[in-house]
């Protein structure tokens, strides 16, 4: 079974939502503004993506914006960058979807369709 990290009122998740449910797939769906993933989880989440950890950053919401963080990015290191998406799940691009294997972040009908079309 699949876990998603997703914000009940986030239109992309309100989408990968129906193109599991629509494909038959299960998951387990935690609101990732009241429980977000822990640093040594999120950790554990970007490995198995594949992807930098900059790729997990909501660059477009308020968190992101009125923290300052495309300019405090620039002045810390990657490893405090966990530590402010553990601190605040707005922080992190939503949904996060992963599995024991692989994960994802954001939304895609082909990445979703490579990744989670045949679970």
């Amino acid at each position: 079974m699949l876990t998603m990290y997703s914000y009940p009122l986030c239109g992309t998740c309100r989408k990968a939502k129906k193109w599991l449910d629509e494909h038959a797939v299960s998951y387990q769906e935690i609101n990732i503004a009241k429980k977000p993933p822990d640093r040594e989880q999120l950790k554990a989440i970007i490995e198995k993506s594949g992807l930098p950890v900059g790729k997990f950053f909501n660059t477009s919401g308020k968190s992101y914006r009125a923290g300052g963080f495309s300019q405090r990015k620039k002045a810390e290191p990657e490893d405090k960058w966990l530590d402010w998406l553990a601190e605040d799940g707005m922080l992190i691009k939503r949904p996060l979807v992963f599995d024991k294997n692989k994960a994802t972040v954001g939304f895609n009908e082909q990445l979703f369709e490579n990744e989670w079309g045949k679970v």
